[in-house]
């Protein structure tokens, strides 16, 4: 049986799926990167895809999961940060936070690792978007034109989400490209998963999935927030929209797909204002009250699914 991880984007919020892999890394006695065959990320999915697999000098893991959930409570700001005139003109005269930030923490985590220094298993790819082109573009550990690029830089065209970073420049193939967060098209990879897994392992085999969720979206938008307001008030809620739209489409065609036994999706409600427990949707919310909703919420789903984290551990050591 192939292993498949799917992890969303969700900016800040990726500290929930981080402390669910910690607790299966917990249950399992193992690291994430030797349990899946295949590990696919978006944005901050994309993040903890690279972070899980890559190794230190004796060949093990670097990070642990919890390592990495320690990533969004130690760093969040320093990813999310702006200063008062940056936040008065943000989304209206440029985006909203300049790159310096994130880039810094991605140097620290990754260094100058390329994919061809990820081993063979797991496979991690992350997903991307070039804008120049008007084309989907994944990022492949095992894909030989993709050998001699850093790690960092995945991660940061992984996570380039319109209107929060710039895109990222970056040559790939020999070829110019212009890369932005894959979540403007796919912020659900696990569909991708599954065809990348078909096409490198063979139809002969059997999956198994595990899908990550970074909260589910429950903000509403109101009529009179977009109606008659133009581009610029229109444009973070339809991102919002995108995101979450393709994510539950992607996980209804994977139940279409794979039998109950097989696939696994784990995700949390972020709540509503007037719940005991909610937590702010917002990607760049790295507030300390706001991480620390979003680590209870993460331990309330882990609580919760107990018994299906059980079955999971189950199936990745058999």
């Amino acid at each position: 049986m192939k292993k498949i991880l799917s992890i969303d984007g969700g900016g800040i919020r990726g500290i929930i799926p981080a402390l669910i892999l910690a607790r299966i890394e917990e249950l399992t006695g193992e690291p994430v990167a030797d349990l899946f065959d295949l590990i696919i990320g978006t944005s901050t999915g994309g993040l903890l895809a690279l972070g899980l697999s890559i190794r230190d000098t004796t060949g093990k893991p670097q990070y642990s999961a919890k390592q990495l959930g320690e990533l969004y409570e130690t760093r969040g700001r320093d990813i999310f940060q702006r200063s008062l005139w940056d936040g008065i003109t943000a989304g209206v005269l440029d985006n909203v936070y300049e790159a310096d930030g994130l880039e810094q923490v991605l140097q620290d985590y990754f260094k100058d690792a390329k994919f061809k220094d990820l081993p063979p298993q797991p496979k991690v790819a992350v997903t991307t978007y070039d804008i120049r082109l008007r084309s989907p573009l994944f990022l492949k550990s095992w894909h030989a034109n993709h050998h001699d690029i850093r790690l960092r830089e995945a991660a940061r065209a992984t996570s380039a989400a319109p209107t929060y970073f710039d895109p990222l420049r970056l040559k790939v193939r020999d070829v110019d490209s212009v890369l932005v967060d894959g979540g403007v098209f796919i912020n659900n990879p696990s569909v991708s998963g599954y065809a990348e897994a078909l096409k490198e392992f063979g139809r002969q085999e059997d999956f198994f999935m595990l899908s990550l969720g970074t909260g589910e979206l429950t903000r509403t938008i109101a009529y009179d927030q977009v109606a008659g307001k133009g581009k610029i008030a229109w444009l973070l809620p339809l991102l919002s929209c995108m995101f979450d739209g393709v994510a539950d489409a992607a996980d209804y065609q994977m139940r279409q797909i794979l039998p109950e036994t097989a696939y696994f999706r784990l995700q949390a409600s972020l709540g509503k204002r007037d719940d005991p427990l909610c937590a702010n949707d917002d990607m760049d919310d790295a507030t300390n009250f706001n991480i620390r909703s979003l680590k209870e919420i993460a331990a309330k789903l882990i609580w919760e699914r107990e018994g299906e984290l059980g079955k999971i551990c189950d199936a990745l050591l058999a």
